[in-house]
């Protein structure tokens, strides 16, 4: 009953935010129509171009916020001022009756390479800006016998300046909907979520039965998906709550960056208790000591939940009295901890130290209110946003158009421009009435990310037709009855809401089923709706397959082929992670500083790799090999979690730092040559991964393998020519053994070096409390150390699997492939 009721929760709060986003969408339409159809004669000479302001509607107001709006007006004064400004200047110059399409096309195409060159522009600003520059162009070459130089640009500025108050008053009326509320919405919904997952956990750890135990888990999978979709939503606001402090600067100071924080305090620990609660072998679980911390377990789990969700709401929601800590919570919580004084010896205890080690982790890094770090933390966080969400201004963006060019920055640039050139003239030699639809649906829908080309283009001409065919239809049923056809948006832009959350449309196809079905609703005097819809079809067709053409010249690596650079990358990348992490001793600040660092590039190399896969698994196979998704899909799993495994390793080696050190100098040498043991098996597991990963990496990068096989038989012949008294080629040693036994036997070896350590330890002679401290913390790390490296080989077990799969994969017909060839 829980499942269904979530379920319609689920549905009914998407179906009010959809809602809401419909009827802000449909409110700023009606302004720009009472405005360009009903407004003042003088006024609607000046907007002359109503089909943008929509156009703009649409860019901004979708699913946005007070502080998107004002971001929104913000950035297209910006775009104005980057596109008309100039085109006023050419036009004076060149003269509107000069115009002729092949000059149209190439002025289109140097406009729109300067618009799209700065990395710092925000992408809409450069839709905005690029879509002017189509307007401005094209149609001064229409009309050049009828348009001024001067007038024609400022016409096209007062028509996106139309569309963008618009959506601000969309935003205030009748009450502002503010992404401050949004992200507090949210954070409240995250940590109900988050404690519901926690108690979930808790009681599977504590279930007396696998059924029970696994109903339980599979709950917290299902909040897990809905806590990820919550983080998502807070971080999307973020910046939007900064532009909201522009005009209400008296507002309180608020958090920043909410959503990394409780990525960072919240979320990545709940990963890690469930994969501690999907390693354990049986259930009930049991611990070193079985009588001591599971005798009042369930009550002190259920406090120390309680203590952590206070935190975090005493971080969230300054002020807020539920988040009041009771101090009897948190001596129960010591005084449990403290009793775990043994280091497991089997295996099997691993995944219970490590669901206890999470526990204790999110108590001591969930943020409180009261913490001066946390104070400082915020300031940075407030300047730094504040940094890069307000000072977008003209000099950031010279000083990033300057002379730091890239390919990065340059293939983006030059594949807008020539596809918008090359639109524009197919579309104006198709039509000269209507050809600027040939290049405004690029304009508006510009990305400088790579894209799936060919999935965004078949849904951008979808959405296309749907919103035509739909504009046609309520055009024809309401034809005498403009408010009614006005009115007739507001069950569409609900449908589009709901098609942009969907994945066969994204955001792609549901903007451009909106937009072609406002274009039409939404204006008069166009002529026929028919013979418009057509002309528009065929002119977006146009403008597509010139952007296909483009790409697919431009850029013509498959996602495919980046996937599989990508998946070396992060061979590469958790390799290095892995060197770092496993450096047992003093941790001055630049080892700190390097480990954060590989750790911050392996979780990013892991997410590129990701979206390499969302881009290879729609894109079309052609005479291609179909790409192989559920054996990437099973990759990207094992790398994401040993990602997550190689965090928990580095804080444990933190506090492994932070315990030694506090132990007295009577046994400070002594311990020094237990930990000397311990990094003796830190340094196999090290080899082991390392040469694991570095072996795939060296697979992955063989391009064929009828390579592998050449040089297999090179080496062959090379090393039985002995009696030819020729030098034979070294053959490279064999590839350690990662069996299951193998992993047992160095975690075995690895627990017998813990307890000779938490042996060291009990000598120091600090006293009884101060001891036990110490080694709840100690067996806590170390326990959790051991159960990151053992998950760690079981991984790279994994991957070996995958690995293999692919190269069969990749080369189904090669008699002789073998995955030890290098």
């Amino acid at each position: 009953m829980r499942g269904i009721s979530g379920q319609s929760e689920r549905a009914r709060a998407l179906w009010r935010g959809c809602l809401a986003s419909a009827l802000r969408t449909s409110l700023a339409c009606a302004v720009v129509a009472c405005v360009t159809l009903y407004g003042p004669a003088q006024l609607r000479r000046h907007v002359s171009l109503p089909a943008f302001s929509y156009v703009t509607v649409i860019l901004v107001v979708t699913d946005a916020s007070l502080g998107d709006a004002l971001r929104g007006c913000w950035l297209a004064l910006y775009a104005t001022a980057q596109s008309i400004g100039p085109a006023m200047l050419s036009l004076w110059l060149i003269g509107p009756t000069r115009l002729s399409s092949g000059t149209t096309a190439l002025a289109v195409a140097l406009a729109s390479f300067v618009v799209a060159l700065p990395g710092a522009t925000h992408g809409t600003a450069k839709r905005i800006a690029l879509g002017q520059i189509v307007l401005v162009y094209v149609i001064g070459f229409i009309e050049k016998e009828r348009i001024e130089a001067v007038m024609h640009p400022l016409h096209v500025a007062v028509s996106t300046a139309v569309g963008a108050l618009a959506c601000l008053l969309a935003l205030l009326l009748p009450f502002p909907r503010t992404a401050r509320h949004e992200i507090k919405e949210n954070c409240r919904a995250y940590t109900e979520n988050a404690s519901n997952r926690l108690h979930l956990f808790a009681n599977a750890f504590l279930a007396e039965d696998d059924a029970s135990a696994l109903a339980f888990i599979s709950r917290a999978k299902c909040l897990s998906h809905d806590g990820n979709k919550l983080l998502r939503s807070i971080k999307r606001y973020q910046e939007s709550a900064l532009w909201e402090r522009v005009p209400f600067t008296s507002l309180k100071s608020y958090h920043m960056s909410p959503g990394e924080r409780l990525q960072e305090s919240l979320e990545t620990q709940l990963r890690g208790m469930d994969m501690a609660l999907t390693s354990i072998a049986s259930f009930p679980v049991t611990l070193p000591d079985a009588n001591g911390p599971l005798k009042n377990c369930k009550l002190v789990l259920e406090e120390h939940i309680t203590l952590i969700m206070s935190q975090s709401k005493s971080w969230l929601f300054p002020g807020d009295s539920s988040s009041t800590i009771p101090e009897s919570i948190s001596k129960n919580m010591t005084g449990f901890f403290e009793s775990l004084r043994k280091v497991p010896t089997s295996p099997e205890h691993l995944p219970c130290i490590f669901f206890l080690f999470c526990m204790k982790l999110l108590h001591s890094q969930t943020p409180t209110s009261t913490s001066p770090q946390d104070k400082s933390h915020q300031k940075d966080e407030q300047s730094t946003g504040e940094e890069s969400g307000l000072s977008f201004c003209f000099t950031r963006a010279w000083n990033e158009w300057g002379f730091k060019m890239s390919p990065k920055r340059l293939v983006p640039a030059i594949k807008c421009s020539l596809s918008l050139g090359l639109a524009v003239l197919l579309g104006l030699i198709y039509s000269k009435e209507d050809g600027y639809w040939a290049g405004l649906p690029i304009a508006v829908s510009y990305s400088s990310a790579r894209e799936a080309t060919f999935k965004v283009a078949n849904v951008k001409a979808q959405g296309t037709v749907l919103g035509t065919v739909y504009g046609v239809l309520g055009c024809f049923l309401f034809q005498r009855f403009l408010p009614v056809r006005v009115l007739s948006l507001v069950p569409w832009f609900v449908f589009c809401s709901f098609l942009r959350k969907s994945k066969m449309y994204g955001q792609a196809g549901g903007v451009s089923a909106a937009i072609g079905a406002v274009l039409i609703l939404g204006r008069k005097k166009f002529g026929p709706p028919s013979e418009f819809a057509i002309a528009r079809i065929v002119e977006t067709f146009i403008g597509l397959s010139c952007l296909i053409v483009v790409e697919l010249l431009m850029q013509p690596t498959r996602g495919s082929s980046l996937a599989k650079r990508q998946l070396t990358d992060c061979f590469e990348a958790l390799r290095e992670c892995i060197v770092a992490v496993t450096t047992l001793g003093v941790l001055d600040n630049t080892k700190k500083s390097n480990l954060e660092e590989t750790q911050k590039r392996v979780k990013m190399s892991v997410l590129d790799l990701g979206k390499c896969i969302e881009e290879a698994e729609v894109e079309p196979n052609f005479w291609f090999r179909p790409f192989h998704s559920a054996c990437y899909g099973r990759l990207l799993g094992s790398l994401s979690k040993m990602v997550d495994l190689l965090h928990f390793c580095g804080h444990a080696l933190k506090f492994l730092e932070r315990e030694s050190s506090a132990v007295g100098a009577e046994a400070a040498a002594a311990l020094k040559e237990a930990l000397n043991k311990l990094h003796s098996d830190l340094e196999l597991f090290r080899e082991l991964a390392s040469t694991w990963l570095k072996f795939f990496e060296e697979i992955n990068s063989v391009k064929s393998p009828s390579l592998l096989e050449k040089q297999q038989l090179q080496e062959t012949d090379v090393s039985r020519d002995i009696e030819l008294g020729r030098a034979t080629k070294p053959i490279d040693p064999p590839m350690p053994c990662l069996d299951e036994g193998d992993v047992e036997k160095m975690v075995g070896s690895y627990l017998q070096h813990s307890r000779e350590v938490l042996d060291k330890i009990g000598g120091s002679g600090d006293g009884a409390e101060a001891e036990n401290a110490i080694k709840s913390e100690v067996v806590l790390s170390l326990g959790a150390l051991g159960y990151c490296m053992s998950s760690l080989l079981r991984e790279v077990r994994e991957i070996e699997k995958a690995m293999k799969e692919l190269v069969l994969w990749d080369n189904p017909t090669s008699p002789f492939v073998s995955l030890h060839a290098l």
